[in-house]
């Protein structure tokens, strides 16, 4: 049994996945077979099946065997290339500018239009390309497409994906764009400069232009029927051709003034704030933080109410948190 497989059998146990088991169970069955077991292969055969026979089916079985099937695997040691993430357990609220708000808007409404359209000939926009500085929402903008289309997201995994042998990095990006087509979804390509830096880059070898001249060409081609969904934090790495391939192209900014206030207000809507607090003191502290950094802030001085104080929000408790988020983003990386 190769590592691969050795490392999901051990994942679906840690995991309590009955139903990955199963699957796994299955693949050993056939790499036996295919290496002249046969005997083995059907002693196999026949414990899974009575195992099978004494299981009931059920719609949430069903539908985890389904997810199962449906996700792309590594062509040499069988590990996902991706990750789904049902609709349901999606993060989707977003305070935006009006201008990038309507720009998500419009995919959600062409998705939802997507038949009409059809009848006259016009085909929504379906391949977007989302870039901004980190902690800005990009990543949240894909679960957000995602949760307002009614889809499931399925993520690329970069890890296995991206592998030394020759062409099978190009090989497995082909894999996950076919599941994309057969399981209507929105599939996000998080950091997707990871695979489309520039192939004037002097100092990449040859299997990364294969990787983006493969994914070039699987955009060129996209047909699936949902969204696909690309974020990068540095676009000006991206190699220039790239940028044709998307249906969309918009900056996700950092959160200005209004949508500052707007954040720390919402996030601290559970619990009561004293008054009076300078609310625009603090978002002038703020300017020029990412959204997750306001989030970040505000549920940190939330937390410190609850467990040190009387459940208030007050000033301090925000002043507080804001200057150690500000001290940890200030921290050289890997600190």
């Amino acid at each position: 049994m190769n590592a691969g497989i050795l490392k999901r059998v051990v994942r679906a146990i840690a995991d309590g996945s009955q139903s990955d088991l199963d699957q796994l169970a299955q693949k050993i069955i056939e790499a036996e077979r295919r290496t002249g077991h046969g005997k083995l292969a059907d002693q196999l055969q026949v414990i899974l099946s009575r195992s099978r026979s004494r299981k009931p089916t059920t719609p949430a079985a069903i539908r985890d065997d389904r997810s199962l099937k449906e996700l792309p695997l590594s062509r040499r040691h069988g590990e996902s290339l991706a990750e789904i993430f049902p609709r349901e357990s999606l993060e989707h609220y977003m305070v935006l500018p009006p201008d990038t708000e309507t720009r998500f808007a419009r995919i959600e409404c062409e998705f939802a239009a997507r038949e009409r359209l059809g009848v006259y000939g016009l085909r929504p926009r379906k391949t977007i390309l989302l870039y901004g500085p980190p902690g800005c929402g990009k990543s949240l903008g894909a679960k957000r497409l995602a949760w307002n289309t009614g889809l499931p997201l399925m993520k690329v995994r970069f890890d296995t994906l991206i592998s030394s042998y020759f062409g099978e990095s190009a090989a497995n990006l082909r894999s996950v764009f076919t599941a994309a087509r057969e399981l209507t979804c929105v599939l996000l390509i998080d950091e997707c400069d990871f695979i489309a830096r520039s192939r004037l880059n002097t100092k990449d070898v040859g299997e990364a232009a294969r990787i983006v001249n493969s994914l070039l060409q699987l955009m060129e081609e996209y047909d699936a029927p949902g969204l696909l969904v690309a974020t990068t934090n540095v676009e000006s790495s991206l190699d220039p051709a790239i940028f044709r391939r998307f249906d969309d192209v918009f900056h996700v900014p950092l959160p200005g003034p209004t949508e500052v206030e707007k954040l720390l207000r919402t996030t601290l809507s559970a619990l009561q704030v004293a008054e009076p607090l300078d609310w625009t003191m603090l978002v002038e502290e703020l300017t020029g933080a990412s959204a997750a950094m306001v989030v970040k802030a505000a549920q940190d001085a939330a937390k410190a109410a609850v467990l040190h104080g009387p459940k208030i929000i007050t000033e301090d408790l925000l002043r507080q948190a804001i200057i150690e988020q500000r001290r940890h983003d200030e921290q050289p990386k890997g600190v």
